[in-house]
């Protein structure tokens, strides 16, 4: 919420057209006329709230949470970790942080998946948990990696890792993606080249932290987000709400 307790606006030069031509799929869903906006009512401002006990002990941890007992998921183990931020840069407490990925391989489990990458049998590729007192969340999970995707005749993905979040109202409803910095295919990516800002894409991308990392066991990333406002970070595939 703003001190004046209503919701921002979402500044929608921030965020990609609907229609990127470049991003081939958009070209089929983008809207043929121009979205209206409405204010929010009460019911988007308040709640869905969570609890600690819709979640399970190792939902966080993705290296083990499908494994079989004694195993874990094949390739380089990272642990991502951030801040869930409002629209002013506050911390927001309880919100439901889902996050979903390719295994080390660049393979979703997926009934529809078709790339030839294996299956890892230990890696499920699927998340969730709660942002602390002050607003921060962390997965362990291992580092995804490339895969191609039918945009083009040799079109592939950056490194990503998929995040779905819930804040205390469904107005801070989001659903973005992450990269990871020095990644040499995020500016060759046409999802990413739809965003019209360096600034705007530079919220999607997750920065190394040395001074977070395990040693000897994983390398750390942080990724903060921010749910609402003009600085909202990025939603995936269209812009949303106000």
């Amino acid at each position: 919420m703003s001190d004046g307790g209503r919701y921002i606006p979402r500044d929608r030069a921030w965020h990609p057209p609907a229609l990127a031509p470049d991003y081939r799929s958009s070209r089929l869903r983008a809207p043929q006329h121009q979205p209206i906006a409405f204010p929010t009512t009460l019911s988007e401002e308040t709640g869905p709230m969570f609890g600690q006990a819709a979640l399970g002990a190792n939902d966080h941890d993705l290296i083990h949470n499908f494994a079989k007992p004694g195993e874990s998921a094949l390739g380089p183990r990272i642990l991502v970790h951030g801040q869930v931020r409002d629209q002013s840069g506050r911390g927001v407490p309880g919100a439901l942080v889902e996050a979903w990925q390719a295994n080390a391989g660049g393979r979703y489990r997926h009934v529809n998946e078709s790339y030839l990458a294996p299956l890892d049998p230990n890696f499920g590729g699927c998340g969730r948990c709660l942002t602390n007192n002050k607003g921060f969340y962390y997965f362990i999970t291992i580092h995804p990696a490339p895969y191609p995707w039918p945009n083009g005749p040799n079109s592939w993905r950056p490194a990503h890792i998929h995040f779905s979040l819930f804040g205390p109202a469904f107005a801070q409803r989001l659903v973005t993606q992450m990269y990871f910095d020095g990644d040499p295919l995020i500016p060759l990516c046409p999802i990413v080249n739809s965003i019209p800002s360096r600034e705007a894409v530079e919220t999607l991308i997750a920065h190394l932290d040395l001074d977070t990392s395990l040693p000897m066991d994983m390398l750390a990333w942080r990724f903060d987000i921010t749910l609402r406002g003009r600085e909202q970070t990025h939603f995936e595939n269209r812009p949303e709400g106000l």
